[in-house]
């Protein structure tokens, strides 16, 4: 009987079983121009340019899981500026940081060794979830190289499941993540990000499928997990003196709307743009409107700190 069994898992485990994808099919398939690879503080980014070389520096930083493709439309939208984006360590193309050390200090470490490797001394950062992190832990720690900031849903604040001065508990069985990633189980985790379903395309699992299969993503993801170590963000946000907008989509599931009021409180003279039915990814669920906000913030001067940023008719309420 037992021995049955055993025959039963090997089955249904190399039924499941996902491996890497070849790293010359990955390039091929996503690494078309304008992108490129370069080495910086020892790790070889992906890295995609736009613009003109000599025009104001937009750089995007994805969040969690995602790759540089997430920022197509909002990348394309922007062609007055330099815009510059990247697969972060341990994410698409770039893959794993042969350091394995995904903290917050090692991600600024390579932010500012990509800025000095482009020669920009100052740029504006736009950061989504974990990417809005280190975007705004750069302009507290540095903010002598940051123009702008503007934070899309962004992480930072303790949440169920994480506390300040604490690594979280990563469960053992999201190892199998390793071996085992199913097209569908991926478009499970996928779904609640979109309030629209329609928006969850199959070529989007597709590339954010892949970009997972890429050879050292999903071990260097679990690091990046155990390492997290959020702080109070609150003395550090209150540091930063760029002229900040936060773009929230009203039905996040994932950071909710409501995390916004304590980004208003810390920074002096942010502001909020609240996007009606949209839920974690305003940057693919509704690029335009989302780019009209933040194109209009990156082009005009610095804000005031009087009056919030008026979003579009019913955006601001509640789901």
């Amino acid at each position: 009987m037992l021995s049955f069994l055993a025959v039963g898992l090997a089955a249904l485990a190399g039924w499941l079983w996902t491996p890497d994808l070849p790293r010359a099919e990955l390039e091929n398939r996503y690494a078309q121009s304008p992108s490129r690879f370069i080495e910086v503080a020892g790790i070889r980014l992906h890295l995609r340019e736009s613009g003109p070389a000599d025009a104001p520096a937009v750089i995007l930083l994805h969040g969690f899981g995602a790759s540089l493709h997430t920022w197509e439309t909002w990348a394309q939208g922007l062609p007055e500026f330099r815009v510059i984006r990247i697969d972060l360590p341990g994410a698409g193309l770039t893959g794993a940081d042969p350091t394995n050390d995904y903290r917050d200090e090692r991600g600024l470490t390579i932010l500012l060794a990509l800025m000095d490797r482009l020669g920009l001394a100052r740029a504006s950062l736009v950061g989504h979830s974990m990417g809005g992190r280190l975007a705004w832990r750069m302009a507290a720690d540095h903010p002598e190289r940051v123009d702008k900031l503007v934070l899309v849903a962004p992480d930072g604040f303790a949440s169920p499941g994480f506390e300040y001065d604490k690594s979280p508990a990563v469960p053992a069985l999201l190892s199998l993540m390793k071996h085992v990633l199913p097209r569908a189980v991926l478009r499970m985790n996928l779904a609640p990000a979109y309030v629209d379903p329609t928006v969850l395309t199959d070529s989007i699992v597709d590339r954010y499928h892949d970009m997972l299969l890429a050879p050292g993503v999903r071990g260097a993801l679990l690091e990046r997990m155990k390492q997290v170590k959020l702080r109070d963000p609150v003395p550090m946000l209150r540091r930063i003196r760029a002229p900040t907008l936060l773009i929230w989509g009203v039905k996040d599931p994932m950071i909710p709307l409501t995390n916004a009021d304590d980004y208003l409180k810390a920074i002096v003279g942010s502001r909020l743009v609240a996007i009606a039915d949209v839920g974690h990814l305003p940057h693919e669920e509704r690029a335009q409107e989302g780019l009209g906000a933040l194109s209009a913030f990156l082009r005009g001067p610095a804000p005031s700190t009087s009056a919030p940023i008026v979003p579009p008719a019913d955006d601001a309420k509640a789901p």
